[in-house]
């Protein structure tokens, strides 16, 4: 599994792509497939940080999921943006979500054979 952070509109999916070409239906924006909806090979998820929150607003456990999902997808390829920095929200949901993502987001790092950070489409790589 690879994890790719960044700002947001910082070309994090462009500089995957150029790296590790895949065909567009295997590209999911802000969602995990469903096991029956995935063909074999490399898969990208796309916007990680808003599954998240979607996984929270329904009351599910975004934790558990994602790391059930690459023990089945092993050679995922994980996108998501830094929600971390800057004015810590006032809503106690947003609060709540931008804690768990980075949460997430340090288990999966620490799980990734590889994890680099996108800024203006230049990956640098940090793990």
């Amino acid at each position: 599994m690879k994890l790719i952070i960044g700002g947001y509109a910082q070309g994090k999916l462009q500089y995957v792509l150029r790296k590790d070409p895949v065909e567009a239906e295997k590209i999911w924006d802000g969602q995990l497939p469903e096991n029956g909806n995935v063909a074999e090979g490399k898969i990208i998820l796309h916007h990680f940080h808003n599954w998240v929150k979607k996984r929270l607003a329904e009351g599910g456990c975004p934790e558990k999921e994602i790391l059930e999902f690459i023990q089945i997808h092993p050679d995922c390829i994980i996108i998501s943006d830094e929600i971390g920095n800057g004015i810590v929200p006032v809503d106690v949901f947003e609060r709540e979500y931008r804690e768990r993502t980075g949460r997430i987001l340090i288990e999966l790092a620490e799980k990734a054979e590889e994890v680099e950070r996108v800024i203006c489409g230049i990956g640098q790589r940090i793990k």
